[in-house]
């Protein structure tokens, strides 16, 4: 794999996978300091650079940063997205139980038999607009531009992101309480398999500048950070409507993030 990263044209899906393997496969345990030499051995062979001072430099240098995080997408891609895009309006207009294959090909302009050269049946354009249209997509550049001389100041202006992005988008947060209360949140692990090669490096270069971390697992630091931006996002929808949000500080999104940091209890002197 690494003989492969040598090559001029990098391709950083391609890399990002190679990390995430190895650390499901070695991150933990007796295998922890294969992972560590192992993942060294990537970040020289791929040119990585050193941490700096935001979250794009932690994974490029200016040599290898990739001009766009993704291709633009064919004919067949953008037929694909139409039929998402479709099902999306009619999902939260009907409900995922109301809206038929019928419904979504009429929205789209396709004939019926049109929509099933693309998608086998709805749970799999349901499927399709989890992994397809995850936030992560919009965040992830935005993030990697986030400064922050310390990872403190890093999750705090990567929560601000991601809280921003979502509340321009909001309908992604209620297909995943769809893919919850329908599914039981089987697509979930398809999900994880797109997002975590793009994201986990994000987390592995702050353990590893940070020394002092507590939580020291890379995928345990991207679950919590996850967890972060949907319990506040919910919270935040539900307490915005109501009388409690009369006392909520104004600065209720840096409490938030404060507590996340360090916890509820004073330190003990």
């Amino acid at each position: 794999h690494a003989k492969h990263c040598a090559i001029p044209k990098i391709d950083f899906d391609v890399v990002f996978q190679i990390r995430a393997d190895l650390f499901f496969k070695l991150g933990e345990g007796e295998h922890e300091d294969d992972f560590t030499r192992c993942s060294l051995t990537i970040d020289r062979f791929c040119f990585l650079s050193k941490i700096k001072t935001n979250v794009r430099s932690f994974l490029f240098s200016k040599e290898t940063m990739p001009a766009k995080l993704k291709e633009t997408p064919k004919k067949g891609e953008i037929t694909r997205l139409a039929i998402e895009d479709a099902a999306v309006e009619l999902f939260m207009e009907h409900g995922y139980h109301a809206t038929s294959m019928r419904q979504i090909a009429e929205h789209t302009g396709l004939a019926l038999g049109g929509i099933y050269n693309h998608f086998s049946s709805k749970e799999e354009i349901f499927q399709g607009i989890i992994i397809d249209k995850h936030p992560y997509k919009k965040i992830l550049p935005l993030i990697l531009e986030a400064q922050g001389d310390t990872a403190e100041d890093f999750l705090r202006n990567a929560m601000r992101i991601a809280i921003t992005e979502l509340n321009k988008e909001p309908y992604y947060i209620k297909l995943m309480m769809i893919e919850f209360v329908e599914f039981n949140g089987v697509h979930g692990a398809a999900m994880l398999k797109e997002v975590a090669p793009k994201v986990l490096p994000v987390f592995e270069q702050i353990v590893k500048v940070r020394k002092n971390l507590r939580v020291t697992n890379p995928a345990m630091l991207m679950r919590s950070f996850f967890g972060l931006v949907i319990s506040y996002f919910i919270t935040e929808l539900v307490v915005s409507k109501s009388i409690i949000s009369n006392f909520m500080p104004k600065n209720s999104m840096d409490v938030y993030v404060d507590i996340f940091l360090h916890g509820i209890l004073k330190p003990e002197n």
